[in-house]
């Protein structure tokens, strides 16, 4: 008779978990806590600088991904490619990407049913002198215990906090996607300038090589006359002075050379012990930049992208906090097999079996929901901060090397023309003091003119490349912002069957 009874006892407990399932799923459509609109940053019209280095059209001429290619240096593009693949600092992001793709998974997990399992066996006895057991009923009992349980529970989402936790989870995921790209942009174009700060410093040696030279044609000259009592000693000991001086000014620069060659290779992930790059002049003509419209700095720059996801996130832990404010529901169910007997275990009188549902809901906890939602709410204004200084810093960077490049431009015409020059007082003072009119202490100056200058005119060209470089990564480096927005972890229904 019990056995009859327990079936309509067991379809209205089904039936009231059905409906509580059914108002769950219902309630599941309230979300408290504020949606996100991304804040309002200051963002200029137009840009101060001005240069004749800008095209219209700022997105379809940096290669998207390989910006450095603009500067046609195989060598460059070689570096670049192994540095984007064995860079260490490179993999290190990679592998935090993984992580927060992971940890996005883990918050979706929230929204599928647990399902636990075990099976035990035990076998006890019970003394016969237990308490309250009276005569003749207090016999000592030995028995066995095997039991195989199943366990469900699930907890709607009735406010939005697991879905809340969801999107915070994925936009952080998006936001290591934009720390990826940054590290990327940032070794790419430090090792670009690494790259033409060595060719720089290979134009300077060349410049100092080949004074070096001169000033041996020079000796040879001096010692000559000095020979054949035209000149004087003093003579001798100016040039002999300035030769020593500009082969010691060679040695230097070398040194200086190989720490960027070192440098190159611990970029590009290569022992800088077996990394040698040759000498090789500089690019001779500086590539277009476009810059466009300060408004699309926003979209291009991976810095600025990762900190707007950092917003979206912190916006998400509001509603996270606000939801401990409304009352929680469980949902629970379990079956299986207890049995006294392995032989039996498996018969359907030892199946059992149990659902239940349960709200709770904290009534005080002495201010600690209201400190939790001030808490993300000042999160939040933290990131919008770190967002708009973000935004500003991106400016000052473009406007900083716009005019840099603007500077170096008119520099380096002027230089060009300080050299020319140079070698014209350089071959007047060697004509006159083969005629006599003059002492070599003209020579000797003219010399020393000529080689600063043609070493300044590489300093400049040198600097006109690597602010080139400091450009293209102050404009976000031809980045794609579509990288991030693919960035998402979806949660089909059959991961709930998933272990």
């Amino acid at each position: 008779m019990n056995k009859v009874r327990s079936i309509p006892a067991l379809g209205a407990a089904v039936a009231t978990i059905v409906a509580l399932c059914g108002a769950a799923l219902w309630l599941a459509g309230c979300s408290v806590g504020p949606n996100y609109h991304r804040p309002d940053a200051p963002t200029p019209t137009a840009w101060k600088a001005e240069g004749p280095w800008r095209p219209g059209d700022p997105r379809d001429q940096i290669p998207k991904g390989e910006w450095w290619k603009i500067f046609g240096d195989a060598d460059l593009d070689a570096l670049e490619s192994q540095a984007v693949s064995a860079n260490f600092t490179v993999q290190a992001s990679v592998a935090k990407l993984d992580q927060a793709r992971a940890l996005a998974r883990i918050s979706t997990a929230a929204l599928f049913p647990q399902v636990g399992g075990g099976a035990s066996a035990d076998r006890t006895r019970i003394s016969g002198n237990r308490p309250l057991s009276t005569p003749p009923f207090n016999l000592p009992v030995t028995q066995n215990n095997y039991q195989i349980p199943f366990s469900v529970s699930w907890e709607p989402d009735l406010f939005g906090r697991i879905r809340r936790s969801i999107a915070a989870a994925q936009a952080a995921y998006q936001a290591s996607g934009a720390d990826l790209e940054n590290v990327r942009l940032a070794t790419s174009s430090e090792l670009a300038g690494d790259y033409f700060s060595l060719r720089e410093l290979d134009a300077e040696i060349g410049v100092l090589n080949r004074t070096v030279q001169s000033f041996e044609k020079g000796m040879d000259l001096v010692q000559q006359r000095s020979k054949g009592g035209v000149a004087s000693g003093l003579d001798v000991a100016q040039e002999q002075a300035l030769l020593d001086a500009t082969r010691a000014q060679a040695i230097l620069l070398r040194q200086q050379r190989v720490q960027f060659e070192d440098a190159i290779a611990t970029l590009t992930g290569q022992p800088a012990s077996n990394f040698k790059l040759a000498v090789k002049p500089m690019p001779a003509t500086l590539p277009t930049i476009p810059v466009g419209m300060p408004s699309d700095l926003l979209e291009r720059r991976p810095d600025v992208a990762g900190a707007e996801r950092l917003m979206a996130s912190a916006n998400e832990q509001i509603g996270i906090a606000q939801a401990a404010y409304y009352p929680g529901v469980s949902l629970t169910g379990g079956a299986g097999l207890n049995s006294t007997s392995l032989s039996n275990l498996a018969s359907l009188p030892s199946a059992v079996w149990a659902v239940g549902a349960a709200i709770s809901e904290t009534l005080l906890t002495g201010g600690a929901r209201r400190a939790q939602v001030e808490f993300a709410q000042a999160g939040y204004r933290v990131t919008i901060a770190n967002y708009r200084g973000s935004v500003l810093t991106a400016f000052q960077e473009v406007e900083d090397n716009l005019a840099g490049l603007a500077v170096l431009d008119e520099a380096s015409s002027a230089q060009a023309a300080a050299v020319t020059d140079s070698r014209k007082a350089l071959d007047i003072a060697n004509n006159r003091y083969v005629g006599g009119l003059v002492s070599y202490l003209d020579v000797v100056t003219a010399q020393q003119t000529l080689l600063a200058n043609e070493r300044l005119a590489a300093q400049l060209e040198g600097q006109r490349l690597t602010t080139s470089v400091l450009l293209v990564k102050a404009l976000g480096g031809g980045w794609d912002p579509a990288s991030i927005a693919a960035l998402h972890v979806d949660y089909p229904a059959k991961q709930a069957l998933q272990p």
